[in-house]
């Protein structure tokens, strides 16, 4: 039995920020960016809503190695990539491929509910940063 749960503006607000935002961003960060514009608005009250927003499928969450969890409203099969040099994470613009997940059931006596795939390297952010470093030094 699904529990109906009453509106909240915060929790609509904090999904809004999400469907808007690329950057995957921590529970904080969500914090950080509403806490001005609601200052009523405390980590709890963030924490919790994501548990429900989570709950209700409107957006997942991943750990993508740092330690802390990063939201996303993009709930479809989508694919990652994680900097290793900045820690930042976006989503990678490349079909999420079914015939990975139906490959994996005929090989696994497991159930298999679908599978994620991360790129690492280095953003193009950071890349760039490398160039500007290595024509200072020349």
């Amino acid at each position: 039995m699904k529990v109906q749960r009453r509106k909240s503006a915060q929790r609509e607000r904090i999904h809004e920020l999400l469907r808007a935002s690329k950057e995957h961003p921590t529970a904080q960060a969500i914090y950080d960016r509403l806490k001005p514009e609601m200052p009523s608005l405390s980590l709890g009250n963030v924490y919790r809503n994501i548990a429900i927003l989570l709950e209700e499928g409107r957006i997942q969450g991943g750990e993508f190695g740092s330690g802390t969890v990063r939201y996303d409203a993009v709930t479809d099969p989508h694919y990652h990539f994680v900097c290793e040099r900045c820690g930042m994470v976006s989503d990678f613009a490349m079909p999420a491929d079914a015939g990975i997940t139906a490959a994996a059931r005929r090989y696994s006596p497991h159930r298999i509910a679908g599978h994620t795939i991360r790129f690492y390297g280095v953003c193009a952010g950071c890349a760039a940063g490398e160039t500007g470093q290595l024509k200072k030094r020349r």
